[in-house]
């Protein structure tokens, strides 16, 4: 995975939590005000993180590896 797209999901979680779908909720406030980094949707999806509702299981997997490796969020 991307290194930003790492910063920006442990951003979004220390800011509201683990629980699905409050971090999916955050994620796109987030993406959506450009409090990351001045980063967007559109951004986040060159990188390779798409919050489209057709994507949201890789999505929810991608989130879930964070979490599992990083045993602090």
């Amino acid at each position: 995975m991307n290194p930003q797209l790492e910063e920006f999901i442990i951003f979004c979680l220390k800011r509201n939590g683990r629980e699905w779908p409050s971090i999916y909720d955050e994620m796109a406030n987030v993406a959506g005000r450009r409090l990351f980094k001045g980063m967007g949707h559109s951004e986040l999806k060159q990188l390779g993180l798409s919050l489209s509702l057709s994507n949201i299981d890789k999505l929810k997997r991608q989130v879930e590896q964070i979490i599992s490796e990083r045993d602090e969020l």
